[in-house]
């Protein structure tokens, strides 16, 4: 299974914040209950309740880890076109506060499967910035946030900077070595 990278996790974590105790969804000030950042369900399937006990920050990302790769597990399951990891980091983070289920059915999962180019898809992110119907500036930096990191190429520290060929090298070698040799 194809887990979400650091900078998903951060994300999440960043527009979630955390609380040791239970509390209501921001958005409708009900349900879903959610804990530590924004878990609405522990490994054991038993929803969060208001009367949970307060958990500690590690024990947060653990559930949220949890969490999120159940949610990237869908993803993987949805999406039929190849994701690199920042469009799967983005997705992940997306399906965690909106639900599998609602990415599944949405245009933006539409769009991206069917071949629309990228930032026709990524544009998608920013049409969910309500709860309650209402526009929340939270949801909207968050959608910015992920669309943004769906966009962001990915980096390779590991490759080196485009420079002379083999073939170019060798050419250049060869013209050294006939100078010497005159």
């Amino acid at each position: 299974m194809r887990k979400v990278s650091r900078i998903g996790i951060d994300i999440i974590k960043q527009f979630e914040g955390f609380s040791a105790k239970p509390y209501p969804d921001p958005g409708t000030g009900a349900k879903p209950y959610t804990i530590g950042y924004g878990t609405i369900q522990y490994e054991n399937d038993v929803k969060v309740t208001m009367q949970d006990p307060a958990i500690s920050e590690e024990r947060a990302t653990e559930l949220l880890e949890f969490e999120v790769n159940k949610k990237a597990e869908a993803v993987e399951k949805m999406t039929k076109v190849s994701l690199n990891d920042n469009e799967f980091a983005a997705l992940s983070s997306f399906s965690y506060n909106i639900g599998s289920s609602a990415l599944e059915k949405s245009t933006l999962m539409k769009l991206l499967n069917a071949g629309t180019d990228r930032a026709a898809v990524a544009d998608q992110f920013l049409r969910w910035d309500k709860a309650g119907g209402k526009v929340l500036p939270g949801l909207t930096r968050r959608r910015q946030a992920e669309r943004s990191l769906f966009l962001q190429p990915i980096q390779d520290d590991n490759q080196l900077p485009n420079g002379p060929t083999e073939e170019d090298i060798n050419k250049k070698l060869d013209n050294i070595e006939k100078d010497i040799l005159k």
